[in-house]
């Protein structure tokens, strides 16, 4: 056991079903998605893992970007400020853009996000999360590729962080509290 898993409670989400879930995202991507050339951008940091995993299962003629945005600072909720500390290389007018995130929580970064790029005319934005907690949700959004709905604990791992540590787990636990407070 390492000095990580240590820091868990449990585990949430093995390896085999974070890998079968991002193969049925890709699935249904690549479905609709048939004779397009979307582009893929990550929500920076957390996307990194799946956004890898998903774009090698992504079996369309398409590009990558990422964005870095931050509303969390080192903490364990979002402040609610959202900061574009790296915007997108490429212009979207007229692209199809999947915006790729780790996790849907308060809807706050995402909604601020899809306003941000919506100016710039793009020919779709839609939203590919590979975990959803509606239970944190403080606006309407919704997204259109939900990999799993999790429970409304503090999870980790597999590019999910607490104070930029635990996204090298290849799997997703609960945080132990003390780890945390």
């Amino acid at each position: 056991m390492s000095e990580m898993t240590g820091d868990l409670k449990y585990i949430l989400y093995t390896e085999e079903l974070i890998q079968e879930t991002v193969s049925k995202l890709a699935e249904r991507i690549n479905a609709e998605y048939k004779g397009k050339e979307p582009l893929f951008v990550g929500i920076l940091k957390g996307s990194f893992v799946f956004m890898a995993d998903l774009i090698r299962k992504i079996d369309l003629k398409c590009s990558v970007d990422f964005m870095v945005v931050s509303s969390y600072g080192s903490g364990r909720s979002s402040t609610g400020a959202v900061k574009i500390n790296k915007d997108l290389s490429e212009d979207i007018e007229g692209r199809d853009v999947i915006l790729v995130e780790d996790i849907l929580d308060s809807g706050l970064t995402l909604s601020y996000l899809i306003k941000y790029l919506q100016v710039r005319k793009p020919a779709s934005i839609r939203i590919c999360t590979l975990l959803d907690k509606p239970a944190r949700r403080t606006t309407e959004i919704v997204a259109d590729y939900t990999g799993i709905i999790c429970p409304d604990e503090f999870i980790v791992g597999y590019g999910l962080d607490y104070a930029e540590k635990y996204r090298n787990l290849p799997y997703i636990g609960v945080l132990k509290p003390e780890a945390y407070v």
